[in-house]
């Protein structure tokens, strides 16, 4: 094995925070076989906590470092952690897309712990009030531009990611990508003030939707019939791209950050076996391989659902680890113009209602704060899809949660704010026969953009012949152009 670089996550001052992990991973390469010496071990030292630094800044100044490393060899594998994976990611686009301003040392294995690769939802907490007291205690700055790019539903991570899923397969270029993150927080490291710390389906920092890269565009456009919506609604119809696929693996019991359960500074055995089984790779059948063994594992860790927290003296707390999705929903026109106020409420069933929707479906909701009309919604996958009885582990015969009784198809009915004028938007309905629970995987991400045509009335544009003044500041809409 070459040179391995460790690159760490947002605000990080202190390389403490790579923890015992290097030393002990180069220990059980030895020991496998794998050699790894002091010097083929590189730690980053980058820059997040200054408001000045954006993404583009760190790539770039990452490419400089890469430079001054003089390998010996052509290629080399990198670990990063959190906000790590997508800096490397930049990078990687960036050589790709301008080869003569970038380095030409190629990435074999990018093995990402907990990475926020579709952000995070304590990012917007990160930039307001409490987070700004706790970097002026710390003696830094929150790094705003970072923290742009970290919000959930920012324009650049989406940039980022829609280019990976309708791109080419990094596979066939010679990259093996792994993701591997917490399964649950890291309880004693809860905030009181922030609930997000300790919530389900995440690793108190990033949610495993978020983290896993294997992800999927879906577009509700303009369908070419009628579609089975009513009279005077718009249908839609259901277009879906999936990505390529990522070698995805959840770490029992791991956290994001802590020096005891924290999947980077805790070097955890377990965490370090599976870490040296993606070094491991060095072929796509071997890549392949490992991608349906981790889908197996974490298969057998979601039949595992239920975790009884401790909470003496009073009776433990129950979890069901449901596998949860991230659709990050876009409301825009067909000319890209942002569909502000409108609404959409998601519906089941048919004839298709919102009131059949599953009870407690729906965990948060978080609006970017730069583009307004982009929201992140967290489902509960499980609820959606249905599900069995849930028994007591603690007797078999008390029920936890009943069985669920799915309603699909599930579809989305939009309504925007101005349905009448010179131009405007009418209501718009999915259409019959698409469901969009297709579109939606256990542990993903989906980045949905809903499409609504534009009704322009001839009003806004008329010729005449007649060259006596006319006051044309009260038109009428006239027909709708074709």
């Amino acid at each position: 094995m070459g040179t391995l670089v460790f690159v760490h996550g947002w605000s990080v001052t202190n390389t403490s925070t790579y923890g015992q992990m290097p030393q002990r991973l180069q220990q059980q390469a030895a020991a496998q076989g794998l050699p790894l010496t002091i010097r083929d071990i590189w730690l980053s030292e980058y820059v997040s906590f200054d408001d000045a630094v954006t993404m583009t800044d760190l790539v770039r100044a990452f490419d400089h470092a890469l430079r001054d490393l003089h390998l010996l060899e052509p290629s080399f594998a990198c670990i990063t952690h959190s906000t790590g994976g997508p800096v490397v990611r930049e990078w990687l686009r960036a050589q790709r897309d301008t080869p003569t301003r970038y380095s030409t040392i190629r990435l074999s294995h990018l093995v990402m712990l907990a990475p926020a690769n579709f952000g995070s939802a304590l990012a917007q907490l990160g930039k307001g009030v409490l987070g700004r007291l706790k970097a002026w205690f710390d003696g830094v700055e929150p790094g705003q531009r970072i923290l742009d790019w970290l919000e959930l539903g920012s324009a650049e991570s989406l940039r980022l990611n829609l280019d990976m899923i309708h791109g080419s397969d990094p596979l066939d270029g010679g990259l093996f990508r792994f993701v591997l993150t917490g399964d649950r927080p890291d309880r004693s490291l809860y905030d009181h003030l922030n609930s997000y710390t300790g919530e389900d389906g995440s690793d108190g920092v990033v949610r495993i939707a978020a983290a896993n890269l294997n992800a999927s565009h879906a577009v509700l456009s303009l369908a070419g019939g009628g579609s089975g919506v009513a009279a005077g609604t718009d249908p839609l119809s259901l277009y879906l791209t999936r990505g390529p696929r990522c070698a995805f693996k959840m770490i029992a019991g791991a956290a994001h950050s802590g020096t005891d359960h924290g999947i980077l500074a805790s070097a955890q055995p377990a965490t370090i076996e599976v870490i040296l089984r993606c070094l491991a790779v060095r072929d796509a059948p071997g890549y392949v391989a490992l991608c349906d063994a981790f889908e197996r594992e974490n298969a057998a860790r979601d039949a595992d659902k239920v975790e009884l927290e401790p909470a003496e003296p009073f009776p433990p707390r129950v979890h069901i680890h449901d596998p949860r999705s991230l659709l990050i929903l876009r409301l825009t026109d067909e000319a890209g113009e942002p569909l502000t106020g409108a609404g959409l409420l998601l519906t089941a069933g048919t004839p298709p209602s919102p009131d059949l929707m599953p009870p407690d479906f729906l965990i948060d909701r978080q609006a970017n704060s730069h583009q307004r009309t982009t929201v992140s919604l967290f489902l509960n996958h499980t609820l959606l899809a249905g599900d069995d009885r849930v028994p007591d582990p603690r007797n078999t015969r008390r029920t936890l949660r009943p069985a669920i009784q799915a309603h699909r198809p599930y579809g989305a009915l939009v309504k925007p704010v101005d349905l009448t004028g010179l131009v405007h938007h009418a209501l718009a309905q999915s259409g019959a026969g698409d469901d969009l629970f297709t579109a939606l995987g256990p542990h993903q991400t989906t980045v949905l953009d809903v499409v609504l045509p534009r009704k322009i009335h001839e009003g806004v544009f008329r010729l005449t012949q007649d060259l006596a003044p006319q006051d044309f500041s009260h038109p009428l809409p006239g027909a709708l152009i074709g």
